[in-house]
Parts: C-alpha cells; structure tokens; sequence
C-alpha cells in the first residue's frame, strides 16, 4: 500500500518516521558475545532440564574457561559446553596414544611386547611422562595420525617437537574416543578396549580425582587426567572418565584452562561431576560415592622454555 503526503503535514510525517526509525537502528547494533551455556538432550523425561541446570549451578561464580562433554547410552542423554574450543591435552592424551599403539598392533596382527605392555601401564596408572615419550617416539606422527583419522577425531591435532603434552583436543575428539573405547568398533578390538578400561581402572589413588568425584559405589570407574601451567590462560586442568554400572554407560569429558591454581581447576571439574552422577544414578540404600583425594597429584608434562 503506498501512501502520498504533501505539504507541511509531509514534512511532519516524514520527521516522525524518521524518529520512530532511531530506535530500530540502534537495536540493530551487533550485541556482545554471549557466553556459552549447557545444552542437554535426553530420552528420559526431565533429566536433560535437570542435568543443564545442575551443571549451570556446579559452574556459577566458578572463573575459568570449562568445557564439557557427556553421553550417557541408557538414557541417550547428552550434554555439551564449548565442545569443539581447543585445548592444550596435558597428560589426557595418554588415553589416544595407548589407542594409537593397540590400533597400530591390530593392524599388523600382533600382540603387545613385554616393553609395550611395561610401558602402557606406567603411561596410564602413573602418568608417567618418560614412559609416555617412549611410545610416542615409536609411534611417530604417521601412525598417531593415522589412528585419530580412523577415530574420527578430525579437530585433534599432535602436539609437535615432541611435546605430546601440547597436543590440541577438544571435548567432541575426546567423547568420540570415549565412546570407541566403551562399545564395540572396528577401530579398537574387544580385547583392545577391555586393556586400556583395566588400566583406567587402576590409576593410582592420588591421581583419581576429577570426573570420578561423587560417582556411585555401584559403577566401575575409569580415569585418565591432566594438568599443566603456562604463561597463558593459566592451569589447564582436565579429566576424563567412563562409568558403567547401575544402570547406566555413561562418560564425562571437562577440559578447562584460565585456571588461578590447579586445585581450582580440580574443584571445578569435581562440583560438575558430582552433578552428574546425582543427576544420572540417585543414590540409593547402600549406595556411597566417592570421594577424590584431598592432595590431587598428575605428571607436569614438558613445554618449551617460551611456553
């Protein structure tokens, strides 16, 4: 519809509209970044509003950068926050490179040797960085490339120079290796899986904080962490953790950095954890959860002098 207006009542009409328009302009501005918020999905009804609101309230007035991934098969349930952001792995990549040599061995139709089997369970029990470096240098690039291609874990990128500790992952690389290690795949063997969750079984107590805060008695409990301080953004503090029992298969993914001290980090990654298992698997009779080390220790993986 058009209308004409002339005359002074034009020149008035024209001035309202104008008027009226400023306000739109305005609104229009770009706003801020927002920060990113949990988002949760389920097939059980009301969990996934739950789980986004007790993972929120873990989080509140907490500082740091966080990030989270979990995925629980019984109840299809998922929850994400800043899933596909970068993090330096620390020690959390010893889980890719045990993957890597027992997917490198199924290729070529070999068992483990002595030295490798030696070598895997200091790696993952211990966190120990030498035994770790041992098995990188075998491996080489090639091959861990090649292992994270055939694992879908595209963003996943080795940390180069040797300096495996600065691999860059993210929360959706780091559940896709997960759910490889949890369910039966043509990437890892049965009996491939069953070795890296029995040594994730077995890591020494003061290293078994993290996603295992507040999980049931009910659910095996495996974990692998790490930790490492630079110039910038602070402690990164990370854990990783698959539980299965009770019910349910589920696994837990929090990467953060930004971090004032490393025990700040591990009490933010404890409070969302504890979360999730009330959330997930509520107590019952006879059931107690578990309570993580008070003196949380990991390997202080190597970084260049600049770093």
């Amino acid at each position: 519809m058009t209308y004409r207006i002339s005359g002074r009542a034009g020149v008035l009409a024209t001035a309202v509209s104008a008027a009226l328009l400023i306000p739109a302009v305005t609104a229009a501005t770009p706003a801020a970044a927002t920060t990113p918020t949990v988002s949760c999905t389920s097939a059980r009804t009301g969990l996934a509003a739950k789980l986004k609101k007790d993972i929120t309230a873990a989080l509140a007035n907490r500082r740091g950068t966080v990030a989270i991934g979990l995925y629980d098969r019984t109840t299809k349930t998922t929850c994400t926050l800043r899933a596909t952001s970068a993090y330096d792995s620390a020690s959390t990549v010893k889980v890719t490179v045990l993957a890597t040599l027992l997917w490198d061995a199924k290729k070529h139709n070999r068992y483990l040797t002595s030295t490798e089997q030696s070598l895997a369970k200091a790696m993952i029990t211990r966190s120990d960085n030498d035994a770790t470096s041992k098995l990188w240098k075998q491996l080489g690039m090639t091959k861990i490339k090649g292992f994270l291609a055939a694992a879908g874990m595209t963003k996943t990128v080795p940390g180069s120079g040797g300096y495996w500790g600065l691999t860059q992952e993210n929360v959706t690389d780091e559940q896709k290796l997960l759910k490889l290690v949890t369910a039966k795949n043509s990437v890892l063997s049965d009996n491939s899986r069953a070795y890296i969750l029995k040594l994730m079984s077995q890591v020494v107590s003061d290293q078994r904080w993290g996603t295992p805060a507040g999980a049931p008695s009910s659910v095996s409990v495996h974990v692998k962490n790490g930790w490492l301080q630079r110039s910038t953004h602070g402690w990164r503090v990370h854990s990783l953790g698959t539980f299965n029992g009770a019910g349910h298969d589920y696994m837990i993914t929090v990467l953060t950095q930004d971090n004032s001290t490393m025990s700040y980090g591990v009490t933010t990654i404890q409070n969302v954890a504890k979360a999730i298992h009330k959330d997930l698997v509520p107590t019952t009779s006879g059931v107690t959860r578990y309570t993580p080390t008070s003196q949380p220790r990991e390997a202080f993986v190597a970084t260049p002098p600049q770093g």
